[in-house]
């Protein structure tokens, strides 16, 4: 082998050499980058709650859905079983209450809003004190709608001293 030859090879050999040397701090800094990604804990997102307040009036002719924000001032939404379904006899049903829920829930999701409290409402005062058949399913289907549900109360209004019930002295008569 000549001189030249010799130098060559001895040449490619420290080029070698300095390739591996080179290699093994990259892929410390490799490890390094590799060990920050993985000890960053990802930022959780929090979400704030919007609250807003259901009022469900639920008597034996008809059941009303109204969605409004915290003060009550806002309407966020509005429905009725009546738009729902096309006989009279059938505005107060657990299914048209249903309906009337469900489409307040769509409308309420694109304004933002995610938890309710939910103020029940019968007829009252010298009629019935009881909810109608609608209250319960109207209930059960905001809730399945995804929105966080905080109290749920019973606002009828009843009189501490009644009014007259219609009907005079001897009632209605047949």
């Amino acid at each position: 082998m000549s001189e030249v030859e010799t130098k060559v090879e001895e040449i490619s050999k420290e080029e070698q050499v300095e390739a591996k040397v080179e290699e093994k701090p990259v892929a410390k800094e490799e490890a390094k980058s590799e060990a920050k990604v993985e000890s960053k804990p990802e930022a959780k997102k929090v979400q704030v709650e919007k609250w807003g307040i259901v009022h469900i009036f639920s008597s034996y002719n008809n059941t009303i859905i109204h969605m409004t924000d915290l003060t009550g001032a806002e309407t966020v939404a509005i429905s009725s079983g009546g738009v729902h379904v096309n006989a009279d006899r059938y505005e107060s049903s657990p299914f048209a209450a249903m309906k009337a829920a469900n489409a307040v829930v769509d409308s309420a999701k694109t304004k933002g809003f995610t938890a309710f409290h939910i103020r029940v409402r019968a007829v009252g005062g010298v009629g019935s004190r009881v909810p109608g058949p609608g209250a319960q399913a109207a209930i059960r289907a905001i809730a399945r709608g995804g929105f966080k549900i905080g109290r749920i109360d019973d606002v009828t209004p009843i009189p501490h001293d009644t009014t007259r019930k219609k009907g005079g002295k001897r009632g209605r008569r047949v």
